[in-house]
């Protein structure tokens, strides 16, 4: 998620990104890479990609996770709110 060059942020530390503000299809990428990680587990049940997306997507509407930018890697994640 390079979304930002060098000279827009400070370069120490990791940034909130306002996922509301973000193209449809851009934030569905953002969240479908994340998903992808190795090590990201739902349990016993399994779930579509596209069931997973919508279970992220409401956990940012209702405040649960954060969007963020890490200027050092050039990278987005998704991490608990409060957390960063």
């Amino acid at each position: 998620c390079n979304i930002f060059t060098r000279n827009q942020v400070a370069w120490n530390r990791v940034m909130d990104i306002p996922y509301k503000d973000l193209k449809a299809e851009t934030l569905t990428a953002i969240i479908e890479e994340f998903i992808s990680r190795e090590g990201t587990d739902y349990g016993e049940t399994e779930y579509s990609l596209e069931q997973k997306v919508e279970q992220v997507k409401a956990q940012l509407n209702r405040g649960e996770i954060v969007l963020n930018f890490d200027p050092e890697t050039e990278s987005c994640d998704l991490q608990r709110a409060g957390k960063n």
